[in-house]
């Protein structure tokens, strides 16, 4: 199974979460994918994912994280032992996201979309300051992602399979590329 955690202001709609989402159709495995629509508030999101793993043995399943979806995945995988990969993943979001506090739209549609003060505390609450078994992780970052910063990636999951893409960019357009990879690794046994 693959549990498929979008970033900020994202959606299920986004470029990567639809290319798996038709990868896995494409597979026969449309069943093993799903991909939550997740709340704004950090709380809230994890709290969608727990019920959604509840369902599996931590040996069962994959997380791929993109962005704020892999801040998520980290901690998920830490607190329940299943493997993550992650896809330009937000290191410190605390500290990336204080300055988007306030209301806008999703990215994928007009919906509104608020990021409330009190997200910022729940994020902290969610932090790894280090991973464990970095074997259970697949960590792709491209050096052209304009969000984030590819070498604070890179130093937070030492040890993990890491991919960097040359160039590229934060919604890593080429992704196409690295899915073969990166449903390898989901369905490799830990």
């Amino acid at each position: 199974m693959i549990l498929y955690l979008h970033g900020f202001r994202s959606s299920p709609q986004s470029f990567k979460a639809r290319m798996m989402a038709e990868h896995m159709q494409r597979l026969g495995r449309a069943d093993d994918y799903v991909c939550p629509q997740l709340s704004a508030s950090p709380l809230l999101a994890i709290q969608q994912a727990e019920q959604i793993l509840a369902a599996y043995l931590p040996s069962e399943i994959t997380i791929i994280g993109s962005s704020l979806g892999g801040f998520y995945a980290t901690w998920l995988a830490e607190r329940y032992g299943c493997k993550a990969v992650l896809l330009n993943p937000a290191v410190k979001p605390p500290r990336d996201l204080e300055k988007y506090v306030g209301v806008t739209t999703a990215y994928h549609s007009d919906e509104i979309f608020e990021f409330k003060a009190e997200y910022v505390p729940e994020l902290r609450a969610c932090e790894v300051v280090a991973i464990t078994q970095p074997e259970r992780y697949l960590l792709l970052a491209a050096t052209g992602d304009e969000v984030l910063d590819w070498r604070e990636m890179v130093a937070h999951y030492p040890g993990a399979q890491q991919i960097v893409i040359q160039g590229s960019d934060h919604g890593m357009a080429d992704f196409v590329d690295y899915i073969d990879q990166v449903i390898v690794f989901c369905d490799e046994k830990a």
